[in-house]
């Protein structure tokens, strides 16, 4: 079990838009082919509308000030990955921030679906500095997310 949970960790940090995709051979028994990236091209979405409406560079560089509030962002999903922990992963942007100070990407857990390239609306709350052992820590994410598209 914690080989699978290591192995889905490293397909959630990887998957998409990694240097170097992860091998066939690198996964352990069992696994599913993670596919090719997804190749997004240029993001740029309109913000969401509403009181908790912000741009995932504003999360980013917000972070302190959003702990543990609503959020409402909208982006376009650059990575998904079901049933890990529980849980689905996607990776949003949408054209704001810098890949270089880490504000472009934001990561949201939810239970909805979506796929690599959909523009949804997400709807969570943020948190910070959440570790989940192995190397996967995130100074900001948006946990338990709704989507609506």
């Amino acid at each position: 079990m914690k080989t699978c949970i290591a192995a889905a960790l490293l397909l959630m940090a990887t998957a998409t838009y990694a240097a170097e995709p992860i091998a066939p051979q690198d996964l352990p028994p069992g696994h599913p082919s993670i596919g090719k990236p997804v190749d997004l091209g240029d993001v740029r979405v309109p913000k969401a509308t509403g009181a908790n409406a912000k741009t995932v560079e504003e999360i980013v560089t917000q972070r302190a000030q959003l702990k543990d509030k609503p959020v409402e962002v909208r982006g376009k999903v650059v990575k998904f990955n079901a049933a890990i922990m529980g849980k689905n992963w996607l990776h949003l942007r949408d054209g704001t921030g810098a890949e270089a100070k880490g504000s472009n990407d934001i990561l949201v857990t939810t239970q909805g679906q979506a796929k690599p390239g959909d523009v949804v609306t997400v709807r969570g709350t943020v948190r910070t500095d959440k570790d989940f052992g192995s190397g996967y820590a995130y100074d900001v994410m948006i946990e338990d997310a709704t989507i609506a598209r």
